[in-house]
């Protein structure tokens, strides 16, 4: 704890999807918590911008903060970026998750990685913590070699998560959110209703997160690989088909496409379970799609 009788939580990426919501749960604590959020191009009052490709900024900024944890939400997430861009996605998921765990460990720092269940490649699931990973494209790729760097580094945490949404601040930020594009014209839209996805409210994660952390700093053996998903199992065209409904706007031009997604390979069902969290009495609310999505996209419905 530190001379204020707080812990100290870093929190890369906090400008993102998950990072925004992720520091917004930390402060929210704040009897308990001192929190310092980093962010690369969104950098806003309450962050510090910090490039974490660069080794001596990274080891600069975490020895003046003096975090307890470090959460480690920055990363390339878009799969179809990934692949066209894999020497900068391995700078950012790979190098800089590696020079985390140097600066976590020489600071006496826990450091919680975030992973994705695209680890897998979807032919078995649901997937268990140890089960073995075969990641089908350059994302999953990367993703998997950052867990690699994390479990060589020391006794830090890894949480795979699924398909995110939630808070936005444009509807391309998540790629359950984009879905509502499809309602907004009435021309034809094939939307996929092949791949299965468990899409997950960035709140609930949040929740997790903090547990988690909390657990740590309290003594609790908070090692190795952890698993957190939501649990209705859908395809986009499900999801697009829910969003009509809340919003009751006509589905009727937007066409079930039962094949495969084209761009990078992605998996078929790579449902995650959660056992592990669970049996650690780790257990927030799971967000309804209807309540979830709702909330989402309630600031962008006319």
């Amino acid at each position: 704890m530190s001379s204020s009788g707080k812990y100290r939580a870093l929190i890369t990426g906090a400008s993102g999807l998950l990072g925004r919501v992720v520091k917004r749960a930390f402060t929210s604590q704040s009897q308990n918590w001192e929190v310092l959020g980093t962010a690369f191009t969104r950098v806003k009052e309450d962050l510090i911008a910090l490039d974490l490709t660069k080794e001596n900024e990274v080891f600069k900024a975490v020895q003046n903060f003096k975090p307890h944890v470090i959460i480690h939400c920055a990363a390339e997430r878009r799969p179809d970026v990934v692949e066209k861009q894999v020497e900068a996605t391995h700078q950012l998921n790979v190098g800089a998750t590696s020079t985390l765990c140097k600066a976590a460990a020489e600071n006496n720092c826990w450091l919680l990685y975030i992973s994705t269940d695209y680890v897998f490649d979807g032919t078995k699931p649901p997937y268990q913590v140890d089960d073995e990973p075969n990641p089908l494209n350059a994302y999953g790729t990367s993703k998997l070699q950052g867990e690699e760097v994390v479990k060589k580094a020391g006794n830090f945490a890894i949480l795979r998560v699924p398909l995110l949404y939630g808070q936005i601040e444009k509807i391309e930020e998540s790629a359950v959110t984009i879905l509502w594009k499809n309602l907004q014209t009435t021309d034809t839209r094939k939307t996929s209703d092949y791949e299965r996805r468990h899409p997950t409210t960035t709140d609930d994660v949040a929740a997790v997160i903090l547990s988690m952390a909390e657990k740590k700093v309290q003594g609790e053996n908070m090692s190795g690989i952890f698993h957190w998903s939501g649990n209705e199992n859908m395809t986009k065209y499900d999801m697009v088909q829910t969003m009509g409904s809340v919003f009751g706007v006509s589905t009727d031009h937007v066409i079930a496409d039962k094949t495969a997604s084209s761009g990078a390979h992605r998996p078929f069902n790579s449902y995650l379970s959660s056992d592990r969290l669970e049996a650690m009495g780790i257990k927030p609310k799971r967000t309804p799609f209807k309540e979830g999505i709702k909330a989402a996209l309630q600031p962008y419905v006319n």
